[in-house]
């Protein structure tokens, strides 16, 4: 009985690692395009904060798959295009949705 839970327990962790290699490797998996994502997030977030014409507090920032869409309610027209444009410069970005609106 030992020896089997011993085979088992071999085989579950040859299996794991194998699953884990696949999920870790460049591919370009779902885990590595979240990581990206968030990076994307926080990079755009830190170019909204550089540019003193813009407030974070007032713009949503979420991206997927290198898209990112930006919302809520600022206080210009201008706001509304910088903010598309600032977010433009943030590498990774692979486009941007400008949903802001005027207070």
């Amino acid at each position: 009985m030992s020896r089997l839970r011993i085979t088992t327990a071999l085989l579950a962790a040859l299996v794991l690692g194998n699953m884990s290699g696949c999920a870790m490797s460049g591919g370009g998996g779902p885990i590595r395009q979240f990581v990206d994502d968030a990076t994307i997030t926080a990079g755009v977030k830190a170019a909204i904060v550089r540019d003193p014409t813009l407030k974070l507090s007032e713009i949503d920032v979420e991206t997927e798959q290198g898209v990112v869409q930006l919302s809520g309610f600022v206080s210009s027209a201008d706001s509304v295009a910088t903010a598309a444009s600032v977010a433009r410069t943030v590498k990774g970005v692979r486009s941007v949705r400008n949903d802001l609106r005027l207070k």
